[in-house]
């Protein structure tokens, strides 16, 4: 088996052992401490790039935290993986594969190898292809069967055939035409009825994407779509409503699906990464090719600045370094995630995947059990929804919740009085969760309020914030296809940055067949096929279900 990337238990290197030094000596700290000892202190914690400024100020890490992270990036080769996954090296090793979703969205034409060939003029001529038909379906020269055209799409997929277009659609709705988009993905049989219940069969599109076209719950949403789409329209008018982005060309066609109709996915491009292919032909419908391409163009600018810019001021490895700190040497298991825009209220969930699948990992690239945290269990909602859901607990509770706070300067439609109140909340959260509220604070403030003294003393316990909470600002200049192109290849590149530190292999997700593997075993007994011994509990729940 390959292993191109380097491979070195991170808790070995001097880098590590300093960090785990150097912490116990900054623990007792405040954040807003370092302001007074760090004058120049948004020097190396502020970044401008682009359409972004990115501020990491306010977080339990002076100058020398800084730098000895640096130093474990170079101590772990971190420059060599960079380079070996945009070289097309089969970084992803457990399955032999190259990782390359960036060459979908490069800003130039030069070579990029997998297999000795070059795969660059394929992805134009794929994605020309994709926005040939997009165009069709759009302007309406597409026609159904009965001559009409089409004004409903329905996405058919799962994991990430799914969650990244259905979350890009929604966070480009200000950028969308005509057609309604609907996403369908749980094998779930109610789900299915509510989304075709009323759909008319001669003005929708169906987009089933599987790259096996094997995939159960995919297939079991298409079948029945298929059956319920035959009722009200002829077999020959499947390859008029149905396309498929899949590499099995023989059961799309068995399907009823013409080849011209089937956009090919390549083994190079990983699901939870795959908006940028294929897969984001829902996308590429709903918001036009020229949006799509702007997409891809802010993904591209984010990978140059990732593969091109030095350590100290890289965006995305600066945030992958901040969540190995809290993670591994601060105790941190989770990370919140909250955009100031209902537009990316999914976002959190659509990282989730990225970030989870990816990092969920307890084997190291040497095949043996890391002794050592990886992941990070990623949550969160959008702003201000989610100051009145858990807050509370950032605020006052007792773990200590890094959390990354995305915002935009500028409105999508002219609100201004509800923008500045958006905005006050956004920037207001991240200094309060910072200052906290002392004791003294909090008694000044209950007089002033006119509590009477003999309650004060009861009350301010209980009025009491510790601040000191870590958090990221990321402040963009506006929602568009291109800001959100490069806001998500930030996270991808930080997935990437913290797997290569943690000597996993990010890009394979074994963990979630076994599932898979079980759930085939319990539907051959639930339909009589079969009887396997099973545990005493699972036997009791299918006994529930005889």
């Amino acid at each position: 088996m390959p292993k191109p990337l380097p491979n070195t238990n991170p808790t070995s290197l001097p880098a590590w052992k300093a960090l785990a030094q150097h912490k116990k000596s900054i623990e007792s700290f405040q954040i807003k401490s370092f302001f007074k000892q760090e004058p120049n202190r948004l020097d190396y914690t502020t970044f401008s790039w682009e359409e972004f400024y990115v501020d990491t100020s306010k977080n339990r890490w002076d100058k020398k935290t800084f730098e000895l992270l640096i130093q474990l990036c170079n101590e772990s080769q971190l420059k060599v993986a960079i380079e070996a996954q945009f070289a097309g090296e089969k970084i992803n090793a457990t399955e032999d594969r190259a990782v390359l979703h960036t060459a979908l969205r490069k800003l130039d034409s030069s070579a990029v190898y997998v297999n000795s060939e070059n795969i660059v003029p394929e992805v134009k001529i794929v994605q020309e292809k994709m926005f040939a038909f997009c165009e069709k379906i759009i302007s309406g020269e597409w026609k159904g069967y009965s001559g009409k055209s089409i004004t409903h799409v329905v996405n058919i997929g799962i994991g990430g055939s799914d969650l990244g277009p259905a979350m890009v659609v929604e966070a480009l709705e200000h950028y969308k035409n005509h057609l309604h988009m609907r996403f369908i993905s749980n094998v779930e049989g109610d789900h299915y009825q509510e989304i075709v219940k009323d759909l008319h069969p001669e003005t929708t599109l169906f987009v089933i994407v599987s790259k096996t076209f094997t995939t159960q719950e995919t297939l079991s949403n298409a079948n029945s779509i298929r059956e319920w789409f035959l009722q009200k329209a002829p077999e020959n008018a499947i390859s008029k409503h149905f396309v498929a982005v899949s590499t099995n060309i023989e059961k799309t066609a068995a399907f009823g699906i013409s080849k011209e109709n089937t956009f090919p996915m390549n083994d190079w491009v990983g699901g939870r990464f795959s908006l940028w292919s294929t897969v984001g032909l829902s996308i590429a419908l709903a918001v036009g090719p020229l949006h799509f391409k702007k997409l891809l163009e802010g993904a591209g600018q984010m990978d140059q600045h990732f593969k091109e810019t030095p350590f100290e001021k890289n965006i995305p490895v600066v945030l992958a370094l901040l969540s190995i700190w809290y993670n591994n040497f601060w105790g941190a298991e989770s990370e919140a995630l909250i955009p100031y825009t209902q537009y990316l209220r999914n976002f959190p969930a659509y990282l989730q995947q990225g970030i989870m699948e990816s990092n969920g990992k307890s084997v190291g690239r040497d095949g043996k059990r890391v002794n050592y945290e990886t992941g990070t269990i990623i949550w969160g909602a959008s702003g201000t929804n989610a100051q009145h859901a858990f807050f509370q607990l950032i605020h006052q509770g007792t773990k200590l919740i890094p959390t990354d706070f995305i915002g935009f300067k500028k409105e999508l439609k002219k609100n201004p009085d509800h923008q500045q109140k958006l905005l006050a909340n956004f920037i207001a959260q991240t200094e309060a969760l910072m200052n906290g509220k002392t004791a003294e604070e909090a008694s000044l403030e209950l007089q002033n309020s006119g509590v009477a003294s003999e309650f004060i003393k009861q009350l301010v316990p209980f009025k009491v914030f510790e601040g000191n909470k870590p958090t990221n600002t990321l402040l963009i200049d506006q929602l568009t296809p291109k800001t959100l192109g490069s806001l998500i290849a930030l996270y991808e590149h930080k997935i990437f940055v913290q797997g290569v530190i943690w000597n996993i292999y990010s890009y394979d997700q074994w963990g979630v067949e076994l599932g898979k593997q079980l759930a085939n075993v319990i539907l051959n007994d639930l339909s009589g096929i079969s009887s396997h011994k099973h545990d005493p509990s699972t036997t009791a729940l299918l006994n529930q279900l005889k």
